[in-house]
């Protein structure tokens, strides 16, 4: 009965909107029904041409509550059942009490309309006329420019109706530029294209209030073991802010290339990279920061130390292990390097590389990296075992860790200096320096991170939330997006491998992993490391993954991945659409034919079986 009334509801609804005209069609063959809250795909005939709706505007009302929108807010939803003819040409935008944002905002309103226009398959064929509608952001002036940290509010609330002229007004309602943004993104959703009536359409009334459940919500790509244009990374940026994901982790140097330009020390970048055409410059890294401003996104850099470096630091006397072989003997995978701790002129190139990093990134988190240490590299080097003697320490691994420690005290007072004594939040990865003892010792829970990259079981997790440090989760066995391919240093495969499906990314519980110290979870980060993936690649091995973690991180949601599916797929060609070379998830049909795919979709009942409920323009009368 609950669809019946839906059913009629609509019809009635649609009847009296605009006497939308269909437009004849050589092409057109299907049109779609819901039946028992799925959409089903129906061949079109003279009898029900008028009546029939298409995917998009069927998958809005039928079935869910949330309709398609990705991520599923988490809070009120009401989407009434009745659409309205847009016309593009006039959509005008106000934001209120934003003077001092005016050209982050044009920004914004450009990318809404371009993302409006990847719906449309040909201009030429659009039908004419429709409503006007105004985009109204209301939102307090801000006195500094639109910065996203730790404690800022992404909630929004997004109304939208209709007024007597057939005027459409979307208010978006937030208490800064990120979570109007974030409102922005959740009304492109309920705008489509209807490729039966040739117009573009939204829902003419709807009420959405939204907040994320967790602050950090991230993607990681490393740019040393290979390079990816600018171009690719803004790619990732885009889909990022669809999907309203908020933290751009840039690995951006390792021991195999140092591809970012740092002003007061060149020859980093020129003996480091891999070319000279392929080197982040400063302007390189202002375009990117910006444009991921503008999709509500912190660009936040690392720089890992003390391992993983090497490329770039040539004849400079400060690095342990560089290139040494058999490789296996001291680092985790070729080339091998490690910054050598006890040289004190180390420590101001450092300073000239964090110094850049504040400068252009601005960041409110910084990750300095700190992870798999080898101390059989620091005991390779004479100049290093001299100078721990004459401290009196031993060689054994508690001195090595010591000599870590030291190097972690020295690098932080270097990263306070540049970022002028404000103390900085730090990343660091779980490491050795992270377990018992040494993480007493060395690191405060007050100023430090802990980013978890080790299993979702490993118990080390839960010891150190027991300590009071807050985690972001990176768990490889559910969130390391390069398994699951061909080993490149032996045979067989990778070794994070098997490839890790979107329904288990979806369904990596946070709160599963911290247990009674949930509320020490900032969030999450999917990794991408480039031993085998480049800007060719990328798209692919990011979505629509990355999307499945971005509704874990938003919503948190109670159900599984079978709820999410079919909206996944939808959501899998929206980022086709917008130029993403997002993987296949399933036959193209599947995607016509809702709940049809799955194994136990008969024994779940639905499919073709059940009630028929109509979503057409059906007489109440008949």
């Amino acid at each position: 009965m609950k669809w019946t009334r839906t059913a009629l509801g609509v019809a009635l609804l649609l009847a009296l909107v605009s006497q939308m005209t269909a437009h004849s069609s050589d092409d057109l063959v299907y049109g779609y029904e819901c039946r028992s809250g799925f959409c089903q795909k129906v061949e079109l005939s003279e009898e029900n041409y008028a009546k029939a709706i298409s995917l998009p505007v069927c998958r809005l009302f039928c079935g869910s509550s949330i309709g398609t929108l990705w991520p599923k807010p988490t809070g009120t939803v009401r989407l009434d059942t009745l659409m309205r003819q847009v016309d593009i040409s006039f959509i005008d935008f106000n934001v209120n009490g934003t003077v001092r944002q005016q050209k982050l905002w044009r920004s914004v309103e450009n990318r809404f309309m371009d993302m409006l226009d990847a719906q449309i398959p040909d201009r030429k064929i659009l039908a004419r006329g429709g409503y006007r509608m105004s985009v109204n952001i209301n939102t307090p002036e801000e006195p500094t420019p639109a910065r996203l940290t730790l404690e800022t509010d992404e909630s929004y609330i997004l109304d939208i109706e209709t007024d007597a002229s057939g005027h459409v007004l979307a208010n978006i309602t937030a208490t800064n530029f990120f979570g109007a943004r974030h409102g922005l993104e959740t009304l492109a959703q309920l705008i489509v294209y209807d490729d039966i009536r040739r117009e573009v359409q939204v829902t003419a009334n709807a009420t959405i209030t939204d907040a994320p459940v967790y602050k950090w919500r991230g993607l990681l790509l490393d740019t040393s073991r290979n390079y990816y244009s600018v171009k690719s990374i803004k790619r990732t940026l885009e889909g990022m802010a669809m999907v309203k994901l908020n933290t751009f982790h840039w690995h951006i140097t390792d021991s195999h290339s140092f591809p970012l330009e740092v002003k007061k020390r060149p020859e980093l970048h020129k003996l480091g990279a891999y070319s000279q055409r392929q080197v982040y410059s400063r302007r390189d890294v202002a375009e990117v920061v910006e444009y991921g401003r503008v999709r509500g996104i912190r660009v936040m850099p690392e720089f890992d130390a003390p391992a993983h470096v090497g490329e770039g630091w040539q004849h400079k006397n400060m690095t342990a292990c560089f290139n040494a072989q058999p490789w296996k003997s001291f680092c985790v995978e070729p080339p091998c390097g490690q910054l050598d701790p006890t040289v004190n002129e180390m420590y101001d190139v450092l300073e000239d590389i964090y110094g850049t990093m504040f400068d252009q990134f601005n960041p409110d988190v910084f990750h300095m990296g700190g992870d798999e240490v080898s101390t059989s590299c620091w005991n390779s080097s004479q100049p290093i075992q001299k100078w721990m003697k004459k401290q009196g320490w031993g060689l054994e691994t508690a001195d090595f860790m010591r000599l870590w420690g030291h190097f972690q005290t020295e690098a932080l007072g270097r990263v306070d200096k540049v970022a002028n004594g404000t103390h900085t939040p730090i990343i660091l990865w779980t490491s050795g320096l992270t377990e018992e003892p040494f993480i007493d010792e060395y690191l405060n829970p007050e100023r430090y991170i802990i980013q978890i990259w080790t299993t979702g079981v490993d118990p080390k997790v839960k010891k150190i939330l027991k300590r009071g440090y807050k985690i972001i989760v990176s768990n490889y066995d559910a969130l390391y997006l390069d398994c699951g391919g061909a080993g490149w240093v032996t045979d067989g495969n990778n070794w994070c491998s098997p490839y890790i499906g979107w329904q288990k990314v979806y369904d990596n519980s946070l709160k599963s992993i911290a247990g009674d110290y949930e509320h020490h979870v900032l969030g999450a980060e999917g990794a991408i490391w480039s031993e085998q993936i480049d800007e060719h690649t990328l798209d692919n091995r990011f979505w629509p993954r990355a999307s499945a973690l971005a509704e874990r991180l938003w919503s948190n949601p109670a159900e599984g991945w079978r709820q999410a599916e079919s909206r996944l797929l939808l959501h899998r060609q929206r980022l086709v659409d917008n130029g993403l070379g997002a993987e296949a998830m399933q036959p193209q049909w599947c995607l016509q034919n809702e709940h049809e795919c799955p194994i136990d979709a008969c024994s779940r009942g639905g499919g073709r079986l059940g009630l028929i409920v109509l979503l057409l323009l059906t007489p109440l009368s008949a």
